[in-house]
């Protein structure tokens, strides 16, 4: 049985108790923007339903994974913007990229 939006928001909230998403001054209502992204990760669910199991963890996996790229990119840009140090485990990653282009 699918997952509906309202489930994935609710989901969504009980994650962001361990990890509070800070919406700042944003004209949006957080429970809206909530409710669009449960939405859309819903109907992308609903439309691999002929993929196999592992082909739907690996989609899944994979959007996952550039939601969390583009978020710490956004994150080094604000940072960067305000003239703020990123954090060690953030200058740690940049470190080990950085070796890793320059061999």
């Amino acid at each position: 049985m699918p997952i509906k939006p309202e489930q994935l928001a609710a989901l969504m909230r009980e994650v962001e108790q361990e990890d509070p998403i800070d919406f700042a001054d944003l004209p949006f209502a957080e429970e809206d923007l909530r409710e669009l992204v449960a939405a859309h990760l819903c109907e992308m669910a609903a439309s691999m339903e002929n993929f196999s199991t592992e082909d739907r963890l690996m989609t899944l996996l994979a959007v996952s994974a550039k939601l969390v790229l583009e978020n710490m990119v956004l994150h080094i840009q604000l940072l960067r913007r305000h003239g703020l140090p990123v954090g060690e485990n953030v200058e740690a990653l940049l470190g080990r990229l950085r070796k890793g282009n320059a061999g």
